[in-house]
Order: C-alpha cells, then structure tokens, then sequence
C-alpha cells in the first residue's frame, strides 16, 4: 500500500485545477481496492475548509467581474461597431464563471477523501519537536513566519514512518509549499536540508505540488495508473450560452408545432370550421418555417407520450438554467 501525506496546499491546488478530477477519481478507487491510504493530520482538514470559501469565490465571482470592466472598456474607449465582441464577451462572462464552478465540486470530494483517510493528531513528542526546530530555526522556521503548522506537518510524517517497513509500505510526503520545505536556491523538488533525513530511505519520498503527487503514483503503480487515468477520467465541458438558447429554441419550435397541430384536430373534431381558418391564419407561416427547418424524420412527431415528455421535461429544463421557473411550458 502507497501512504500519501498531503499538505493543505496541494489539497487545495487540486481543488483548483480544472482537470482535477484526473487524480481524485483514481485516489478514490485505489482507496477503495485498498491500494492507497492518505493520512491527514486534522489541521490539514480544519486549514483547508477555512480556506475553500476564499478561493471558491475567487474562482467564479472574480471572473464575472473581469469581463464587466472589459465590456465598460469597450463602451468607453471601444468607438462603434463592437456588437459582435459584446456578444462574445457576455457569452462568455456567462461561460468562464460556469467552468469555475463546475471546478468547484472538487472541493467536497477532497473533502470527503480527507475525511474518510486515517486521521493523526499531533504527540506530546511531536510538539516538542516542533518547539526544538523552532529554537534552532530550522525549516520550516528558516524564514520570518509563524511555521508551527508547517513544522507539526513534518513531524506527523516523520512519526508516520517511523518503525516502518518502507520498502513494503512506501510513504510520500506531498507539498506545494516550497518556500517553507525544499531546497533553497536550487532544485525545489528537492527537500530543505533541515528535514532531508526524513526522505533519505529509499519508499520515503518528497514531492512536490500535484505533478509531484502524479510523479509517485506513476512510479508506484506503473501502467495501472495509467490505465486508471483512461478508464475514469472525463473531461465535462459546460455549454455554452448560445448552445443552450439554441436547444431552446428547437424544442419550442417542435412542441408548439405539436401543439399546434393538436389545436387543429380539436377544432376539426368538433366541427368548428371558423375557428379552424382563423387557427391556420395565424399559425400557418409559423407551421411552414418550422417545417421547412426540421427535415429530418420524427423531428415534428407523431411523437409517444414518453417521447413528448421528454421534450417537455427538456425544455423546462433549459428554461430554468435560462432563468425560468421549473415548469414554465409555454409556447
């Protein structure tokens, strides 16, 4: 088994990252095979679900804003004949904020990966290893910050592989955090050498940031993982505005075709000849463009009833995301 310790900030650059869900599917199944353990000091949970608000609000709402002060840079500084890159940037400042949140649903099932993992709680031992590296300002105490979390992150990892059997039980330590844990003025994948002791036996690694979380499961698991990237990751793009008014709009034309049609037979059935011409007068330039753009066979029916609802449930759909209030059919 690969015992992974993270450290808040590569949970947290996960979370981030739009292709995210590459590494969370894969940890969640080798979890589940018993192939993966994640051990999660308690402070990494409280860290990062103090820090998720923050930057799940970055990731959408600021994005929104960016595009507004582009538009009002085009309307004042823009001249004429800009409709087009009105249209474009609306659409998109529509688009961009729907991809961050989208991306944000990483955040609870990293929390729930986090949540689920073997929980660790710092030693009396460990806390007077802290306060030792503290007075001999060694990493992460080399800089002018308060590293306690830091320092107690070290040394849960130290006391987690401790005794152990690291050529059976391999042990990672993965951060983003470089300033505070690798090597300075050199390679950052590296460890500082404060804490290099910690990573000198072979099955005990330092990696840093999600590339270097990608780097042990590749070594660990060679092809398999690689096989479990193809097998469960799918990348899930947004519509867009204009796709979404266009589905719209087809299903309105091919249910109040429908409809329409419906009217008719009614009105025919019950002998209303009148209301019939009156009927095809106003509906029938709208029954002739309809026909004219949907060719294809079925698209104007005869529908099922399964098949109507359907249509409908799809178009009430659309018309909420739209802004609609679920339900709203009419046409």
């Amino acid at each position: 088994m690969l015992h992974l310790l993270g450290d808040t900030s590569t949970w947290l650059d996960l979370s981030k990252r739009r292709d995210g869900q590459r590494w969370i599917v894969a940890l969640r199944v080798l979890i589940h095979q018993g192939e993966v353990e994640l051990i999660v000091p308690s402070l990494v949970v409280d860290e990062f679900e103090r820090n998720r608000e923050r930057i799940e609000t970055s990731m959408t709402a600021s994005v929104a804003q960016r595009f507004k002060l582009i538009r009002q840079d085009l309307d004042d500084y823009g001249g004429t004949g800009n409709e087009h890159a009105f249209k474009v940037i609306e659409d998109l400042a529509r688009y961009v904020p729907l991809i961050g949140a989208m991306t944000t649903r990483n955040f609870d099932e990293i929390l729930d990966l986090l949540r689920a993992g073997r929980v660790v709680e710092p030693t009396d031992s460990s806390r007077r290893a802290v306060v030792e590296r503290g007075l001999a300002k060694q990493a992460p105490f080399h800089r002018s910050r308060n590293s306690v979390a830091d320092a107690l992150l070290i040394e849960l990892y130290a006391t987690a592989i401790d005794g152990v059997d690291l050529a059976r039980e391999p042990h990672a330590f993965v951060t983003s955090n470089s300033d505070d844990f690798s090597l300075q003025g050199g390679d950052k994948r590296q460890p500082h050498p404060d804490i290099a002791e910690t990573f000198a036996q072979d099955g005990s690694a330092y990696t840093l940031g999600v590339d270097g979380l990608n780097h042990v499961l590749l070594a660990h698991f060679g092809p398999q993982i690689e096989e479990l990237f193809a097998e469960t990751y799918f990348v899930e793009e947004p519509r867009r505005l204009d796709e979404i008014v266009d589905a719209e709009k087809q299903l309105f034309d091919r249910i109040w075709y429908h409809r329409s049609l419906q009217h008719e037979y009614r009105l025919e059935d019950a002998g209303d000849e009148a209301e019939t011409e009156r009927m095809l007068a106003i509906a029938g330039s709208g029954r002739k463009r309809v026909e004219e753009t949907y060719t294809q066979p079925g698209e104007l029916g005869p529908y099922t009833d399964f098949e109507l609802g359907m249509l409908n449930g799809k178009l009430s759909a659309l018309r909420w995301v739209l802004g609609s209030e679920w339900d709203f059919l009419d046409t």
